[in-house]
């Protein structure tokens, strides 16, 4: 079972990305150098570790959960820009209603404090989605007008309402999110859980539902879907409610992860999250993209940021990279999609001269 799953992996669309993941993890393994464990006193693979790992995935935990949410946007040729600032937002607010309440505030993991966090966050998250889809949906202008103009709403608010000041979260939900389930110390393995179900859960959704071949009937043919009866407005607010209330998912993580919440959180992941999904497949032009492709395109991200780290080249040739990785994966994108397109018609030709004769 395990191994027709892989096979099915690696024959689907996502292969190319497991093939650079697997091929860039080889390469930081063998030019990352060792290190000397103090307690064993034997060498250790600066980037092969349990965790460098597991803090690579925590990393790239919070980029997937916002890109699962931005990919079905983009699928159905919309944008979100606004991801980050709602990620701040839904931080700052939560951080400050548990400060507000002192039966929140527990120093060890308590299932009540815990669901009220997460319900408020959430909650803001989804609202802040609503809004955005709202405005796309009744207004009729692009996406990316509405949440450029919300990036800096949501990010504004989430700054007077801080004062810009960084505001600690509760050790009850710290606790929470760095258990170790019998780990060793130092190896927290809930945001990596957390991005995987929420992955799984993305794609039944996408691939299994109504809902979710509605909303890739949408990128494919506006008109199309118009005509067979589908409320167009109904499925744009439901893609940017799901974006919103992800990055509320991401932002609860975060904040409890790191144990605070900031204004300035999450400052520039708009764009780190859109590369993740166009690196991870999703179509710019709509109609293509997928929950797991967002999450191996963040793992991507997270590990071209880790290898600058690590192999000690310049910073500055992050963004560089990162972009670049975004234009191939786009010119890629397009090739195919003219390729089908030319196949599609010469089909079509043979199909007619074959009819004709």
């Amino acid at each position: 079972m395990l191994r027709r799953r892989i096979l099915a992996l690696l024959n689907g669309q996502q292969a190319g990305l497991v093939l650079v993941i697997l091929a860039l993890g080889i390469v930081l393994t063998m030019f990352a150098g060792t290190y000397t464990d103090r307690v064993t006193g034997k060498a250790v693979n600066i980037f092969l570790n349990p965790n460098t790992l597991f803090q690579t995935a925590s990393d790239s935990s919070f980029f997937a959960i916002m890109a699962v949410g931005v990919t079905m946007v983009i699928i159905t040729g919309g944008i979100d820009l606004s991801v980050g600032s709602i990620y701040a937002l839904c931080g700052v607010m939560t951080a400050l209603f548990v400060k507000s309440q002192p039966a929140l505030q527990t120093s060890h993991p308590s299932l009540v404090p815990f669901l009220v966090s997460a319900g408020v966050c959430l909650g803001i998250g989804l609202l802040c989605g609503l809004f955005n889809g709202f405005l796309v949906a009744r207004l009729k202008v692009h996406p990316f007008i509405i949440t450029l103009g919300t990036m800096w709403v949501f990010r504004g608010i989430a700054f007077v309402s801080s004062k810009g000041l960084s505001i600690n979260v509760p050790e009850g939900l710290t606790g929470v999110f760095k258990a170790t389930f019998g780990l060793e110390k130092g190896l927290f393995p809930v945001p990596t859980i957390l991005m995987i179900v929420i992955t799984i859960l993305g794609s039944i959704y996408l691939n299994k539902t109504v809902a979710g071949r509605n909303i890739y009937a949408l990128g494919g043919n506006v008109e199309a879907s118009r005509y067979a009866g589908l409320r167009i407005g109904k499925i744009q607010i439901g893609v940017f409610a799901l974006s919103g209330l992800l990055a509320g998912v991401a932002a609860f993580a975060g904040a409890s992860y790191y144990g605070a919440a900031s204004c300035a959180d999450a400052q520039g992941y708009e764009l780190y999250v859109i590369a993740s999904a166009v690196v991870g497949g999703a179509s710019l032009i709509g109609g293509k993209g997928t929950a797991l492709g967002a999450m191996l395109g963040a793992i991507l991200v997270v590990l071209i940021k880790q290898s600058i780290r690590t192999l000690h080249f310049d910073q500055n040739y992050e963004s560089i990279i990162i972009g670049t990785a975004v234009v191939v994966a786009v010119v890629l994108d397009q090739t195919s999609a003219r390729l089908s397109a030319k196949r599609l018609a010469a089909a079509s030709r043979e199909a007619a001269l074959t009819k004709a004769n």
